[in-house]
């Protein structure tokens, strides 16, 4: 099976995503010893580097642990099944948002079969707007899944594509 080259450019969003992803984790976590001294402060009070560890799914949801395989396989099979959507899509858009969610996924699973839980450390809390401590494969996941309504949403506009036309 030849793999068409707009697919590639999904894999290849999805592996940079991975490659960020786990790179800035270690970074927190070795480089900074974030675990160790819990915060780091970028730009205070807006922005801080802090150390949580995420049991759940994105921003915290769902969290205790006890889901940790479920998790870790169930992100596996999306990221699988994005695989396999990517070699049918033919938009730019579809393929960049497949890209971002697909390598989300994999980025927290990595964590999850790792550690047992999601390195989370960008923390913007300080806003008073937004209380969730995230990381790069979250920020893909969010942007790859808005990416997906904007792409539905534009290709159902285009005449011809997904619309059904009834005959005079």
């Amino acid at each position: 099976m030849k793999i068409p080259r707009i697919a590639w450019a999904a894999y290849g969003l999805a592996l940079l995503v991975i490659v960020l992803d786990q790179a800035s984790k270690i970074w927190m976590l070795q480089g900074l010893s974030l675990r160790e001294v819990g915060q780091v402060a970028v730009l205070p009070p807006m922005l801080n580097f802090s150390y949580v560890e995420n049991t759940g799914v994105s921003f915290g949801l769902f969290g205790g642990g006890a889901a940790r395989w479920a998790l870790s396989v169930f992100s596996i099979i999306v990221a699988g099944a994005l695989a396999w959507w990517a070699l049918k899509a033919e938009r730019r858009t579809l393929i960049a948002a497949i890209g971002l969610v697909m390598g989300g996924a994999i980025g927290n699973a990595i964590d999850r079969i790792q550690y047992g839980y999601v390195v989370d450390f960008i923390d913007f809390s300080g806003t008073g707007v937004f209380p969730w401590v995230f990381n790069i494969a979250d920020s893909a996941i969010t942007i790859g899944v808005a990416l997906l309504i904007f792409d539905s949403v534009k290709s159902e506009r285009k005449p011809g594509v997904g619309a059904v036309h009834e005959k005079a």
